[in-house]
C-alpha cells in the first residue's frame, strides 16, 4: 500500500492544508501574538491625527501663512493617507493601527462620501456654464468654439484679456446674441441682459460684474467674480490675503442683491470648504454639491485637483453639474442645469 507523506511547511502547516483551516490556524497564532496589540502604535496616532484635522480643519489656525485655507483648498486628497496607512499596519501586523485606521476613513465617507457618487437629475429649464479662459491662452477662438459647443444658455468667461475680447466676441456671436463685458469678465446670453455694471471687489479693476438675464422664466441676477490668485510661498505660505478681501466684499454685494433668482458664476481661486470663502459660499448653494458627479476638480486642466470654479445658485434649484472638455486654457470648463420657476 502506497503511503502518503504530508510535506510540512516552514510556518508549521502542510501544504495540502485546506485554506479555511489555514486562516483560522493564522488568526490563532495573531491571538497569541504578545506583540500585536504593541505594534503600529506611531501609525495608530497618525490616523487618529488624520482623523482629527478633517473633523476640525475649520479650527485650523489662518493666522500663519492662512495654514488652514491650504489644508481646506486640498481637503480630499487627505483621504489618500487612509489606504496607506492600511498598507502600513498590513505590514506590520498591528491591530491597534487597524482598528485606529478605521476613524480617518469613516470621517471620510461622511464628509465626502456623498461627493462621489452621482446626484444629477435629468430637470432643469436653464443650462450655464462658466470657463477661466486664461489670458495666456495660445487658442481663444478654438476655446470660445469649445465652450459654445455646449449648450449652455448662458456661458460667463473670466481672465479675459483685452486684446482677446474681439476674437471671443467674433467667435461667440453666432450662439450668443447678447453679451456684455467688463473689465476681465463677461457674459454671453442666449437671452436678453439688462442693467450691466461692473462690480467692486477691491482690487484696483475690474474683475466681477453683475447683469440680469431675462429667462423664460422671469429674470435673473447673474455675477460673474474672478477673485485674486493665490500662491503657496515657502517665505509667506498660502498668500490669500487678497483674494480673502474680494471674497468679503462680493459677499456683501450678493447680500444686498433684491433679485431673489441668483447666480454666481466664475473663478473664486478657492473651494467650498476653505473657511475664507464663507462670506460667499454662506449665502449660495453649490451645484456641484447638490447635483454633481464626482468631486468636479477644474484646476490645473491638466491633472484637476481642485474645485476652484464655481456655480453657484440662490432661489433656483440645481439639477445636475459637470465639467466641460479641455480647451487650450489651464483651467477646465464647468457647466450646470437649473430650474428658475416662474
Amino acid at each position: 500500500m502506497a503511503q502518503v507523506y504530508l510535506q510540512e511547511t516552514g510556518n508549521g502547516g502542510s501544504e495540502h492544508e485546506p485554506s479555511g483551516s489555514r486562516f483560522r490556524r493564522r488568526l490563532a497564532e495573531l491571538r497569541r501574538d504578545p506583540g500585536i496589540w504593541r505594534r503600529g502604535i506611531v501609525l495608530a496616532v497618525l490616523a487618529v491625527l488624520l482623523a482629527l484635522v478633517m473633523i476640525f480643519h475649520a479650527y485650523l489656525p489662518n493666522d500663519v501663512g492662512n495654514t488652514g485655507s491650504l489644508i481646506e483648498t486640498f481637503l480630499p486628497w487627505l483621504g489618500l493617507a487612509v489606504p496607506l496607512l492600511l498598507a502600513g499596519a498590513l505590514w506590520r501586523r498591528s491591530a491597534t493601527a487597524l482598528i485606529a485606521v478605521v476613524l480617518p476613513a469613516v470621517v471620510w465617507t461622511n464628509l465626502f462620501g456623498g461627493l462621489v457618487t452621482d446626484k444629477s437629475g435629468a430637470g432643469g429649464n436653464l443650462m450655464v456654464a462658466t470657463h477661466n479662459v486664461d489670458a495666456d491662452n495660445p487658442d481663444p477662438k478654438g476655446t470660445a468654439e469649445s465652450v459654445a459647443t455646449s449648450g449652455a444658455d448662458v456661458l460667463a468667461l473670466t481672465e479675459l484679456k483685452a486684446g482677446a475680447v474681439p476674437v471671443y466676441e467674433k467667435a461667440l456671436a453666432g450662439t450668443y446674441k447678447y453679451y456684455a463685458v467688463e473689465g476681465t469678465v463677461g457674459v454671453w446670453s442666449k437671452y436678453p441682459l439688462t442693467s450691466s455694471a461692473p462690480v467692486d471687489i477691491k482690487m484696483g479693476w475690474t474683475r466681477a460684474m453683475r447683469t440680469t438675464v431675462a429667462t423664460p422664466s422671469g429674470p435673473v441676477a447673474v455675477y460673474v467674480a474672478h477673485l485674486p490668485s493665490v500662491r503657496v510661498k515657502l517665505n509667506a505660505g498660502f498668500t490669500a490675503n487678497q483674494r480673502d478681501n474680494s471674497a468679503e466684499a462680493l459677499g456683501q454685494a450678493l447680500a444686498g442683491e433684491p433679485q431673489k433668482k441668483v447666480i454666481l458664476l466664475g473663478d473664486l481661486n478657492g473651494t467650498m470648504n476653505d473657511r475664507a470663502l464663507s462670506p460667499v459660499t454662506s449665502q449660495m448653494r453649490s451645484t456641484q454639491g447638490a447635483a454633481g458627479d464626482g468631486f468636479g476638480f477644474s484646476w490645473p486642466a491638466q491633472f484637476p485637483m481642485a474645485r476652484i470654479d464655481q456655480i453657484m445658485v440662490r432661489g433656483i434649484k440645481p439639477e445636475a453639474s459637470w465639467t466641460l472638455p479641455r480647451t487650450g486654457s489651464d483651467h477646465l470648463p464647468v457647466a450646470a442645469r437649473v430650474t428658475v420657476r416662474q
